[in-house]
């Protein structure tokens, strides 16, 4: 409500006309006087104040005769503040998308490709992600859309105009990119695993971990979460930590997602390893039995994998008593030959 000024110094004219105001609000006043008061709201401000304020009083007065009616104009007020809300987090949403993609692409022309598009979704294409992404945005400044977001579009619009050409080496843009997606989005899970994998890549090992954590504590997506897992497990592995590495990938195993999700197979096979790390041939040799028994179709990639692990684990293997003929008597189809290809090798994949 505007200032009650008027009750204290309010000319005697006007207290005549106030009056008249009331009773016109309240339907009360002839047309004759109705009239006049009208006539002099045109020249007198504090008289025009005075109508806005009874006014609104009058409206507080219904409501609160009429409950019913009060609701249904808060449930539209609600209503409508809840779908801009929800369209500036969709936007939110799809900018720390578009910023995820390209820090991926360039994340994995820096690291081992072939390796992520098997386990993860092949990249976008860059040039065409940035051309879609400034078209997006340019969009939405346009429109005026979204503008109530915590988000810099103009800034946004920066990064993916020519800022990012002045980074140099893509794993350094690829970060950049992840950075600004999380930015925007920090509970986007995708964002942070290939962050993580920049981080290993670079050998900021705690960086990553720190990371893959995060995802495995927070994720809503069983699948994230498994990906985390996978990965601090290799982490772990490459530390000589083979407990940790193991209830990382025994998880997965657990889980099920080894067993319902193909993309995680090798869960079976790094627990195998991990096994043969902490001297438990009986374990190992179960874990491979079960890989075999769901998975049929990797006995060839089990094999290589076996044969061109690192000359570490292989004199593990070898010094290991009784592993090497349990290996033969439990999972006799790795003996049945070995086609070796380029593209199925594991040897990466040890813990």
């Amino acid at each position: 409500m505007k200032s009650s000024w008027w009750t204290e110094v309010t000319p005697e004219v006007c207290l005549t006309f106030q009056a008249d105001l009331s009773a016109l609000v309240d339907g009360e006043l002839d047309r004759s006087h109705a009239v006049r008061a009208i006539a002099h709201l045109e020249v007198c401000s504090g008289c025009h104040d005075f109508l806005d304020d009874i006014r609104e009083m009058a409206c507080m007065h219904r409501d609160i005769n009429d409950p019913d009616a009060l609701m249904t104009r808060f449930s539209a007020l609600t209503g409508q503040e809840l779908l801009q809300r929800a369209e500036s987090a969709e936007l939110s949403s799809r900018l720390a998308t578009i910023f995820y993609q390209l820090g991926k692409a360039y994340v994995l022309a820096a690291t081992d490709a072939a390796y992520r598009n098997e386990v993860f979704e092949p990249a976008v294409r860059v040039e065409r992600e940035k051309t879609r992404g400034r078209g997006f945005v340019d969009g939405v400044i346009a429109s005026g859309r979204g503008l109530d977001a915590d988000v810099d579009w103009n800034e946004a619009r920066h990064s993916l105009n020519g800022r990012l050409s002045r980074i140099e080496g893509p794993l350094e843009k690829g970060k950049r990119l992840l950075e600004e997606s999380l930015s925007v989005d920090p509970d986007l899970s995708e964002a942070r695993l290939y962050r993580a994998l920049a981080h290993a890549h670079e050998g900021h090992s705690m960086r990553a971990a720190e990371d893959l954590r995060y995802v495995f504590d927070t994720a809503m997506d069983e699948v994230n979460r498994g990906h985390a897992a996978m990965q601090l497990g290799k982490l772990y592995g490459a530390e000589g930590d083979h407990r940790r590495a193991l209830v990382c990938f025994r998880w997965v195993t657990m889980s099920g997602l080894a067993d319902i999700e193909p993309r995680f197979f090798l869960a079976h096979y790094n627990s195998a390893v991990c096994y043969v790390e902490l001297d438990s041939t009986e374990r190992s040799l179960a874990a491979l039995r079960r890989l075999l028994d769901h998975f049929p179709n990797k006995a060839d990639q089990v094999a290589e994998a076996l044969s061109k692990s690192t000359p570490k684990l292989q004199a593990k293997m070898a010094a290991l008593p009784g592993f090497a003929e349990g290996l033969m008597e439990t999972c006799p189809e790795l003996f049945s030959g070995i086609e070796t290809t380029e593209t199925d090798s594991l040897e990466d994949e040890e813990c």
